[in-house]
């Protein structure tokens, strides 16, 4: 009689007790590709969605890597690290080797982040570069070996 009055008192127990609330983060309203997102773009739903988000911080300043739906669940794998330079921007371009530096105008050919590796046209001598994309928007031109890595241009 014990055991089942046990059992009994355990399962009432698990029966009452309080659900575990979680929170996830959700679109407030259509967020764009390539928008850098702010507060006023989540809310916190009182629904636990596996692999979204829960933290607004974990959220606010990312871009968009894809079109997000209200009322749609923020993953990490829809944001990325807002780039900081776009596709056809004109930008400084840098090269330096040791004392020598040379910095002149370039058109990027991609999108970049800091840290990424895009492609950029040289305005003065039309030759196609790989650069790294530097925190203050500039690139900085790669280097292979000691020389300059360069793609030559198709008419």
């Amino acid at each position: 009689m014990p055991m089942s009055r046990c059992l009994a008192l355990t399962a009432a127990l698990l029966c009452a007790a309080a659900p575990a609330l979680a929170e996830s983060l959700v679109a407030a309203r259509t967020i764009r590709a390539q928008a850098i997102l702010g507060p006023e773009d989540v809310t916190v739903s009182d629904t636990a969605t596996p692999g979204a988000l829960a933290d607004p911080s974990q959220v606010i300043g990312f871009e968009a890597r894809t079109v997000i739906y209200p009322g749609r669940p923020i993953h990490a794998s829809d944001l990325v690290v807002p780039a900081l330079v776009a596709r056809n921007q004109i930008v400084p371009l840098q090269y330096v080797n040791g004392t020598l530096s040379i910095t002149v105008e370039g058109r990027a050919l991609g999108r970049g982040a800091a840290g990424e590796r895009i492609r950029v046209m040289n305005l003065a001598s039309r030759t196609t570069v790989t650069g790294v994309v530097m925190p203050d928007g500039s690139l900085r031109a790669d280097t292979v070996g000691g020389g300059l890595t360069t793609v030559a241009v198709q008419p």
